[in-house]
């Protein structure tokens, strides 16, 4: 039987998936949007089903067409921040409308070339709605662009802490957080009975951790009143161009590109739980297809290559899913981790940063690999585990 797979996405975890794919003998393409959609259908823990198919609805911008493209298996690598950008609500008579200045959305600057990103901010007061990953590299741009002449404002709604150095108080940040022996401090999803009694003794020692980081962070960067913008202020911000650093709807991305609507429902899953992805990869009932670049987790170029991985051996069939019942138990206890260490309600998210080596872990474990991978049990336990610790694993 020929085994089509087809890859949605050219970003870093489509390119990744795709050169995987090929290695296993596998006939993969690519489809993108930019320049640089589907009908579909039940399993048997298997990649390859004897009478599914996906058929995929390809939009040909440049010809104007569409084309129908048929494969036994999809990878998914849409990405999570880009395409749906979350822009807010705006009350009447308060919005963009009525603004003499210019809005746009990080998506849209983003998307700008050097020159024309450079040439829109310069000399202009700039004021950055968010203060996440988008919102910092543009305020390094408008720092770069303007100096101090004409310094931007970032305004936030719930506080980030961004650490502003690998080595708080001369300590390697990696000691702290990226070793085995501080996530057994963390209960990780699916453990067991010692693991459980482990972390439970532990987390003073976790508490601890954190305090010393953060008092780091609060010596380094002091917060004053005078540095925050106030509920209530009576004159408004004079600003000439207003950045919109407020996400994307990645949820509603991933759901919107199936034509099916059991399959949007079920790929959506319940707002009060995190997105039902098996592995972070798999949806227990929609066979035949993988999603890769949704979750984070500290390094996500590394974390979408080992995920390619996996896929790879699970595309050539080295190993097989558990029942629907066993992947929909694991996503529960994942669902279960994400609710007690995220915070703020964000468990949607799905940055599994605190549990990266115990994902890690299941992941050699599923395709036959030691997952054990420094020499020592010292090293092995309080040395951070990095991305050179996993080079030569296959295919």
């Amino acid at each position: 039987m020929e085994k089509r797979v087809a890859i949605v996405g050219a970003g870093i975890s489509g390119l990744l998936a795709c050169k995987y794919a090929a290695s296993k003998g596998l006939n993969p393409v690519v489809f993108e949007a930019q320049d640089q959609f589907w009908e579909l259908w039940g399993g048997a823990g298997k990649a390859f089903g004897s009478k599914g198919k996906w058929h995929l609805k390809v939009i040909d911008t440049k010809q104007d067409s569409i084309k129908e493209y048929v494969a036994e298996f999809v990878v998914l690598c849409i990405g999570r921040f880009s395409g749906l950008p979350d822009i807010p609500e705006f009350p009447s008579g308060c919005g963009p409308d009525v603004f003499s200045g210019k809005v746009l959305h990080s998506m849209d600057f983003a998307a700008m070339d050097n020159a024309s990103a450079a040439e829109l901010i310069k000399g202009k007061k700039v004021a950055i709605i968010g203060s996440a990953k988008s919102a910092v590299d543009i305020a390094f741009e408008c720092s770069n662009a303007n100096g101090n002449d004409n310094p931007c404002m970032v305004i936030q709604r719930t506080v980030h802490w961004m650490l502003p150095d690998p080595q708080p108080w001369g300590v390697s940040f990696g000691f702290l957080c990226f070793s085995r022996f501080s996530e057994l401090c963390l209960h990780k999803p699916g453990e067991g009975l010692f693991s459980s009694v482990v972390a439970t003794m532990l987390s003073p020692l976790r508490w601890a951790m954190s305090k010393f980081v953060e008092s780091y962070v609060r010596w380094k960067l002091p917060l004053k009143k005078e540095g925050l913008i106030l509920d209530g202020e009576e004159s408004p911000l004079k600003a000439d161009i207003v950045i919109l650093a407020t996400g994307y709807k990645g949820d509603e991305k991933l759901k919107n590109i199936f034509a099916s609507t059991t399959f949007q429902n079920w790929i959506e899953g319940s707002p009060t739980s995190i997105i039902p992805l098996y592995r972070q990869m798999i949806h227990p009932r929609i066979p035949q297809l993988a999603v890769i670049g949704y979750s984070e987790s500290l390094s996500n170029l590394f974390i979408f290559e080992m995920r390619s991985k996996w896929l790879a051996f699970f595309l050539d069939e080295a190993f097989q899913l558990p029942s629907i019942k066993e992947m929909e138990r694991d996503i529960k206890s994942w669902d279960k981790y994400m609710k007690k260490y995220a915070g703020n309600g964000k468990f949607r998210r799905s940055c599994i940063g605190g549990a990266h080596i115990w994902y890690i872990d299941q992941l050699c474990k599923d395709i036959g690999i030691n997952p054990r991978r420094k020499k020592g049990v010292l090293s092995e336990f309080f040395e951070p585990y990095g991305i050179e610790d996993y080079l030569g694993l296959g295919p």
